[in-house]
């Protein structure tokens, strides 16, 4: 069986953007619920809606595939599943070790969707002695000393640290040492890997806080929407001209 040091996705080779391949996972995921739904073609409006983005960037998207669609058919919903599928390098075994089984390590090990989507877990790893053993999403908890062994013997390019922020380096560092090339990051700390090494970073605080910042957006443009009504002047309006009276410029807010 392959696995993920064979050879890697031709996504670079064949200059496909960067802002593209990030895009291609959202058009499998859709296009895998049609495949389950056995929708046999779907248009490219209907496949960019149910992917959130606009059918003009999924048609520029498919064309670096070589996939135009058949005009008045659509596209081919299995063959589109294949072809981004052997893009994104899923058609083959990619096994990946997950350092850190805390709690978010441990929800990690227990997501169900990692094997159907080409990526097999060969192993969870944690520094914490009283960890080695324990069973976690029915695997073995090895310990980190024996880290470099682990990725050598199954041939994993993939790792993922879901540490603390703390230990983050020093596991990557070791990581990359040992051979892998890629890394899902999951501890709240920026990470500094070589030439040549893949980092993607989840930070599910930042994503709060953007959230946040539209939030407090809202209920400001709330606020100026009530503010409107109540005949209150608004920023907008304090910026407009003033009026012209007989005897020239007429202030706004009059002089008591």
């Amino acid at each position: 069986m392959a696995t993920g040091r064979t050879h890697r996705p031709a996504t670079r080779s064949r200059g496909i953007p960067e802002a593209t391949v990030a895009r291609l996972p959202l058009y499998l995921r859709a296009l895998t619920g049609l495949s389950e739904r056995s929708v046999p073609t779907v248009s490219s409006e209907e496949l960019a809606a149910a992917a959130g983005v606009n059918s003009a960037k999924l048609r520029k998207d498919f064309s670096y595939l070589g996939s135009y669609g058949t005009r008045g058919v659509g596209y081919d919903v299995e063959y589109l599943v294949y072809q981004i599928s052997r893009e994104l390098g899923l058609t083959q075994d990619w096994p990946i070790v997950m350092v850190g089984i805390g709690n978010l390590g441990a929800a990690l090990a227990n997501y169900g969707g990692f094997a159907s989507r080409g990526f097999r877990v060969a192993a969870l790893i944690d520094a914490d002695p009283a960890m080695t053993g324990k069973s976690v999403a029915g695997m073995a908890v090895q310990h980190a000393d024996d880290l470099e062994k682990i990725i050598d013997d199954n041939g994993v390019s993939i790792g993922v640290i879901a540490t603390p922020a703390g230990a983050a380096q020093q596991v990557c560092d070791r990581l990359v040492a040992a051979g892998v090339t890629s890394i899902l990051n999951f501890a709240p700390t920026v990470l500094s890997v070589p030439d040549g090494v893949d980092v993607r970073k989840v930070d599910l605080s930042i994503e709060l806080q953007i959230l946040a910042f539209h939030e407090q957006r809202k209920a400001g443009e709330g606020q100026d929407d009530t503010a409107d009504e109540a005949g209150t002047e608004t920023p907008a309006a304090a910026a407009k001209p003033a009026r012209k009276g007989p005897d020239g410029d007429v202030p706004a807010v009059m002089q008591a």
